[in-house]
């Protein structure tokens, strides 16, 4: 779906750029898409772990960050997980330059990482994405099928092998969001385009569905990004005198 601040979305990408620019003591470039499509012509893929948590570290040094993250999906959001959310203490970075076989994530589900069911990720694309220069996604209902077979299947490629026929390979422009089930099974492959992909993501869940992790709890990777009023109130009260059992 369209993200719903456009000039926020320009905005927040320029001030990636401005630190892949610091870090890379480059001039600001006159066209962002350029720029950011052809990175790898001016990094090399040894050197990009080093600028990618560069990015990552100073992005989410900025108080600003999460909520501006949120609100580029935030009506969609509200609908398919509630008003009250909790979100991830981060918004991760991810870039990959062509035909680099050091920043792949193999297909995997949130879910069977410890990741919480109630869960949804948002993934947006700094650039136009497509084809393996994107990621791929296994449906819901298929996902939900295959996982009753997962533990009998010896690793992961074995598993790509068998949903790939099923796979859906994401076709998405800059501007737009993606928001989608933690437990289908996704991830990416080589980038075998002629452009790099960057994108981020983040995970938000109801702010009270279950924390099941000790890992994944409430006031470490989970953060509250929206709390009513009535909540805040109900959470900070405390019982007169004398009304104790």
């Amino acid at each position: 779906f369209p993200s719903h601040d456009t000039n926020l979305l320009n905005e927040f990408r320029n001030r990636i750029v401005k630190l892949v620019c610091e870090k890379l003591s480059c001039s600001t470039p006159d066209s962002v898409d350029i720029f950011l499509e052809n990175i790898h012509h001016q990094i090399t893929p040894t050197a990009l772990n080093e600028l990618r948590l560069y990015v990552f570290r100073n992005l989410n040094e900025l108080s600003d960050t999460r909520s501006i993250y949120f609100h580029l999906g935030r009506s969609v959001l509200f609908d398919v997980v509630g008003n009250e959310l909790a979100m991830q203490n981060k918004v991760n970075l991810s870039i990959q330059m062509p035909n680099d076989n050091s920043s792949l994530l193999d297909i995997h589900s949130d879910v069977y990482g410890g990741e919480s069911p109630f869960q949804v990720v948002q993934w947006l694309p700094l650039v136009n994405v497509s084809k393996s220069q994107s990621m791929f996604i296994l449906p819901s209902k298929k996902s939900r099928e295959f996982a009753a077979q997962f533990q009998s299947i010896g690793n992961m490629q074995e598993i790509f092998e068998i949903v790939k026929k099923d796979l859906i390979w994401l076709d998405i422009n800059y501007g737009d969001v993606l928001i989608f089930d933690s437990s289908c099974l996704h991830g990416n492959v080589i980038n075998e385009e002629k452009n790099s992909r960057w994108s981020l993501n983040s995970r938000f869940k109801g702010l009270f569905t279950p924390y099941t992790s000790a890992e994944k709890k409430l006031g470490s990777f989970y953060l509250p990004i929206t709390t009513k009023a009535a909540t805040k109130i109900g959470l900070n009260y405390e019982e007169p005198h004398g009304f104790e059992e």
